[in-house]
């Protein structure tokens, strides 16, 4: 048998180094990186409405179910479906734009309001107090209808569920007005947490501010927003709450609002506290106030082109209902007070530039002219004077001492 005389063949080792293991890690990510057969581009119908600020996800598959939206053309009647910035969306009627930068608002809740979009008991709500020049809004989370104080406003569906979440962990304070005159040691099941109707409370921090007559203000600090929970567990330890006002949410505080009155958030600050925001309006944040009693933010008149149908450029649509805003709630005036305010920026005049203006001059007549008075002539002698046109004396006129 031929001898084989080939150099048999040595294979490498394979070397387990960083950079084979980079490799390696590249490829499986881009294996991974590769989207399921089938899967359609863009992302859920109802996620892109809430992210545009039209409706919160729940309340856009609402909306989908009654027939309320379209998508290029024809109406869809399940959420079940994925859009791209390429497909046409319209909701009642109107175009949903592209969705703007993430804003949020500081709104003093009254007492008395619902928070909600609608009331099936026609009571008011939140959302009909507010004042007209502010887009389409959320409420990030919600406040009784017997309590009042901060309540964050957003237009950005994903920011009020991130919000939300348990997981963020902000405390939420409260100054709560009781019914009664505790002392530490009846609050403290509140502060190891307490069993309500079956359900469990996390700890709460509570502490006594002062006594009141029969009552008594607290100082209470959750992070989380069960429904009507502080009232519950109150209750639980019976003391009856008879009003509450939220003072802070996270970073974000009331400090001197009034009720009814909305303070955006500056982009800085938003970016600061949670990453994000828009980079307008970093001057000093800008505070408005609800409409007067009476006025509804829908009766202010519509945005030019939203009933036909055409996108409106980011802020016009703001900017249109700011300017209908402004003429509808200019004061009016009549009568002399109206002619006060006509007058007013004109500069004053008296006298004769007055009656000019008025038209009312009239040039006086010039003055007859008066004869001067001749040397003794008509005063004559009953005046010391001396004959009209007689002779002078001789010697002309006395010496003094004469």
């Amino acid at each position: 048998m031929a001898e084989n005389t080939n150099p048999p063949k040595i294979s490498a080792p394979k070397v387990a180094g960083p950079r084979v293991e980079g490799k390696a890690v590249e490829r499986k990510s881009a294996v991974q990186a590769k989207p399921a057969a089938g899967t359609p581009d863009g992302d859920r119908i109802a996620k892109v409405l809430s992210r545009a600020g039209v409706a919160s996800r729940r309340e856009a598959e609402r909306m989908i179910e009654l027939g309320e939206v379209s998508v290029n053309g024809k109406v869809i009647d399940s959420p079940a479906l994925n859009v791209t910035s390429k497909d046409k969306i319209v909701v009642r009627g109107v175009v949903v734009g592209e969705p703007e930068q993430a804003r949020l608002w500081l709104y003093y809740k009254p007492e008395g309001l619902v928070t909600s979009e609608s009331d099936e008991k026609g009571r008011e709500t939140v959302f009909d107090n507010l004042p007209a020049e502010l887009p389409r809004v959320m409420s990030v989370g919600r406040l009784d209808l017997n309590s009042e104080g901060l309540l964050l406003l957003t237009n950005d569906g994903a920011l009020k569920r991130r919000l939300e979440l348990p997981s963020t962990g902000w405390l939420r304070k409260y100054r709560v007005r009781v019914n009664g005159n505790p002392v530490d040691p009846d609050l403290e099941p509140l502060r190891k947490g307490i069993v309500v109707e079956g359900e469990r409370f996390q700890p709460m921090i509570v502490v006594i501010d002062r006594i009141q007559g029969a009552n008594a203000w607290l100082t209470v600090g959750l992070r989380e927003g069960k429904n009507r929970e502080i009232r519950r567990a109150m209750s639980a330890i019976n003391l009856t709450v008879n009003r509450l006002i939220r003072v802070s949410y996270g970073p974000f505080r009331l400090n001197d609002l009034q009720p009814g009155e909305v303070e955006e958030v500056k982009g800085k600050v938003l970016r600061d506290q949670l990453g994000q925001g828009a980079t307008v309006d970093e001057d000093a944040p800008k505070r408005t106030r609800a409409p007067r009693a009476g006025a509804s933010r829908t009766t202010t008149g519509k945005a030019e082109g939203a009933s036909s149908g055409r996108r409106l450029k980011a802020g016009e649509g703001l900017k249109q209902l700011s300017e209908a805003w402004g003429e509808a709630t200019k004061p009016r005036s009549f009568g002399t007070a109206a002619r006060k305010e006509a007058d007013a920026g004109k500069p004053r005049v008296f006298g004769t530039a007055a009656k000019k203006a008025e038209g009312d001059f009239r040039p006086a007549k010039p003055a007859a002219k008066r004869a001067a008075p001749t040397r003794g002539g008509p005063a004559g002698p009953k005046f010391g004077g001396k004959p009209a046109g007689g002779p002078k004396p001789a010697g002309g006129r006395p010496k003094r001492g004469a």
